[in-house]
């Protein structure tokens, strides 16, 4: 079995789940799911189905979102840019990249107007819905003017699903010569010409759960009959309405809303006529604004989906394994699929009952002191919703949120790293800030008198509130203190980390953590007394910020939080400063950790690891047990940690310690699309067991495996149980006979009466 919750970019998440329901929707709408003599017919059984279904009190909004500048260019992935013959299945399949900026290979945007190239960065993901959502939003404002349905009625957005195979004639009319023609065009990295996406269609409710999508490839603008094509846009945002209810996208089951508001004046004038025979009402006047209000979110990220065919809730009914409740499937054909997979290793069968284990620890995870706990616990948390209701949209937040505004300052992207301008600004917290007050307090007058074990402890010490946030963010630096402070002396007690006064330590395979990056100087407020050096390795750290060296030091007796005061940035010296061990040394190395050079370090540790996931930590890791440094990791889950020592097991033939619960995990609950474990950032610590040098005799203690019931459902065939290992009859030379063979059989009794 493979699980990737905590691990993908929940962007892909979010662009699978549009462009799954966009196929569904484009594929009944061609077909006329429903049966009837003709489209009048499909259309009253289409009418009748929904006025049967239960009205939603909550306010539902139609949306018009023109594009008339941003073209979207497909490609396969050679190095040199886009080009043709990427299908949308291949985009979005069974196996997607982890990190959205994989996707750069096989999508970009392109102007239609001046040829320049859109610079998205990790918006590529989602193709033309959100990036044009985004920025042509306004246009729909102050256009008066209806976007007109230019397609002929041949189901067009079949190019944008099929992107693949309709790429290389992507705008399928020729459409926008004044606008697209080769010469006024860059994205020509390969023969086929941009798809451009002129309108998207959307229906959401006040909150922001997205329940349905359009997508309509346009052609020049202002071509046609203007009646025409308004006529045409109508009815297809009436379609798209009735499938909306029937189909909604989002969490929750089929309904109709009470009422209905649109964000066209003349699209609102021509669906008068077409709505009330749904039975919902539609508002007097048209809604003046592009988008629902200013506490939307995407919520429709609760859909879940099958573990074998990914389907998602709203095409089939989903429901978890009967016997573990840890995995979602939608039918008896994925349950057999997954028991009955091989290797034996991989089934649902192998991993049942563990996973039922697992689960039962869902209330020690969720076991925090916060105030928020029980809602960002919770199996459906709306991440968005909790971050925009706190004004935390800004900064590190961005991090965690797809809710991504403008930069916080000249050239910083979440994403791209660090922004080194704000790490010399002299405030180590100024990016951990939302839209009100300070969340930091200042510093205490006296130091930790003692090690703290728990978020509550840390909490009282510092100042802060129960009902603040920055636990999220603070689980990193805090993890690195837990380590320090407690498991190191457990289990490497002859080390004496304790008492030393200075610690070089390597985070390896950093990402998210080092564009986290001053979250870590809490490590000096915590540890005053220790010279710390952190030193970020990995292949997925910006090549540009290579080989870069920096020091944030202490100016004066405290650490102020006030701008232009408190901490300086002193770069690339390497010196260390004289007079005070209170400094933070910060080295960067893009490159795998087995390709590190230098001194070895007194710790290494690493976040959400992953190992299975990453090729490199197979080289990683032997490293790692050459240096035969204490190694700490953290992951999501259990099941991910034990999947780490199977890894361990098979690069190194070491293992690992059995994990342990980190108090100073984040307490956000991670989505998981396709299963009900809990999951979390930095839920389990564990450390590795490295194999004895040769010779010496010892063998690593192997860790407790947790206990393993029966399975019972779904039942095994009975041939298979049949076939058990039986003892012999042996004395001094007992073992297990498997019934391979008459002829095996015989020759080993011969043999053991021979002995005798």
């Amino acid at each position: 079995m493979e699980f990737v919750s905590g691990y993908r970019d929940e962007f892909l998440d979010f662009a699978a789940l549009l462009f799954g329901w966009f196929r569904k929707f484009a594929s009944e709408r061609g077909t006329g799911v429903g049966g009837g003599n003709g489209p009048e017919g499909r259309s009253r059984l289409m009418e009748a189905q929904v006025r049967r279904l239960p009205p939603d009190p909550a306010l539902w909004v139609l949306h018009i979102l023109p594009n008339r500048s941003v073209g979207i260019s497909l490609g396969q992935g050679a190095k040199q840019g886009p080009g043709p013959g990427l299908g949308a299945a291949r985009l979005l399949g069974d196996e997607p990249p982890l990190c959205l900026r994989d996707l750069s290979p096989y999508v970009s945007f392109v102007s239609l107007e001046d040829g320049d190239e859109e610079e998205d960065g990790e918006e590529e993901g989602t193709g033309g819905e959100e990036g044009e959502l985004e920025e042509e939003g306004e246009q729909a404002t102050t256009s008066q003017e209806p976007i007109q349905d230019t397609e002929t009625p041949g189901e067009p957005e079949d190019a944008e699903e099929e992107a693949g195979e309709d790429s290389s004639g992507g705008d399928t009319r020729e459409d926008g010569e004044e606008e697209m023609g080769p010469e006024k065009r860059r994205g020509k990295r390969g023969d086929a010409a941009p798809l451009h996406l002129a309108c998207l269609l959307l229906v959401t409710d006040e909150h922001g759960t997205i329940l349905g999508i359009d997508l309509l490839m346009g052609g020049p603008q202002g071509s046609g009959v203007r009646a025409t094509g308004a006529e045409g846009l109508a009815q297809r945002a009436y379609t798209l309405l009735c499938h909306s209810m029937v189909c909604p996208m989002g969490a929750g089951d089929p309904r109709r809303p009470r009422q209905l508001t649109v964000g066209d004046p003349q699209l609102h004038r021509e669906l008068e006529s077409l709505v009330p025979r749904l039975g919902v009402k539609l508002a007097k006047a048209p809604m003046r604004t592009w988008g629902p209000r200013p506490g939307f979110t995407f919520a429709s990220l609760r859909a879940r989906a099958c573990h074998v065919c990914h389907r998602h809730s709203f095409e089939v009914k989903l429901m978890p394994c009967p016997q573990c409740g840890a995995v979602l499937y939608c039918g008896e054909t994925c349950v057999w699929a997954d028991w009955r997979r091989r290797p034996d290793d991989v089934s649902h069968r192998f991993w049942c009952p563990r996973l039922a284990v697992f689960m039962e620890r869902a209330g020690e995870l969720a076991a925090l002191p916060f105030t928020y706990t029980a809602e960002v616990t919770s199996e459906m948390f709306n991440k968005e919703a909790f971050l925009a209701s706190r004004g935390l949209t800004r900064g590190y937040w961005t991090q965690l949120s797809m809710l991504l505004p403008g930069p916080v300052a000249p050239g910083y992207l979440p994403g791209n790293g660090p922004p080194l301008s704000l790490l010399l600004s002299g405030d180590p917290y100024q990016l951990l800030q939302g839209d009100g007050p300070p969340l930091m307090p200042p510093l205490p007058p006296d130091p930790p008198r003692g090690p703290f074990g728990s978020w509550q402890d840390y909490y009282a010490w510092r100042g802060l509130g129960l009902d603040s946030p920055l636990a999220v963010l603070l689980t990193y630096p805090l993890t690195v203190y837990y380590v320090i402070t407690h498991l190191v002396p457990q289990s490497f007690p002859e080390l004496n980390i304790q008492n030393k006064q200075s610690l070089k330590i390597h985070v390896v395979e950093a990402g998210k953590e080092f564009d986290l990056i001053m979250v870590f100087w809490e490590l000096s407020v915590l540890l005053p007394h220790v010279a710390l050096e952190l030193q970020f390795v990995g292949g997925a750290l910006p090549p540009e910020n290579d080989q870069q060296h920096f020091t944030l030091q202490r100016d004066g007796s405290g650490v102020s939080v006030r701008p232009g005061s408190g901490v300086s940035a002193h770069p690339g010296s390497g010196a260390k400063e004289k007079g005070s061990r209170r400094d933070l040394q910060i080295k960067v190395s893009a490159r795998p950790y087995h390709l590190l050079q230098g001194p070895k370090p007194d710790l290494v540790i690493g976040f959400n690891s992953g190992f299975g996931l990453k090729d490199t930590w197979l080289s990683s890791l032997p490293r790692l047990q050459s240096l035969r440094v204490p190694a700490f990791f953290t992951e999501s889950s259990e099941y991910s940690c034990v999947m780490d020592e199977q890894t361990m097991a098979g690069a190194t033939g070491g293992g690992t310690s059995p994990p342990q619960p980190n108090p100073f995990r984040s307490p956000f609950r991670l989505r998981a699309a396709d299963n009900c474990m809990p999951w979390y950032c930095n839920a389990f610590i564990f450390h590795l067991v490295y194999k004895p040098p040769q010779g010496s005799g010892i063998r690593p203690a192997p860790g407790p495996t947790p206990p393993v019931p029966a399975p019972t459902v779904p039942l095994v065939p009975a041939r298979r149980r049949r076939g058990e290992k039986r003892p012999s009859r042996g004395g001094r030379r007992r073992r297990w006979l498997t019934c391979s063979s008459m002829a095996c059989h015989i020759l080993y009794l011969t043999c053991l009466g021979s002995t005798f």
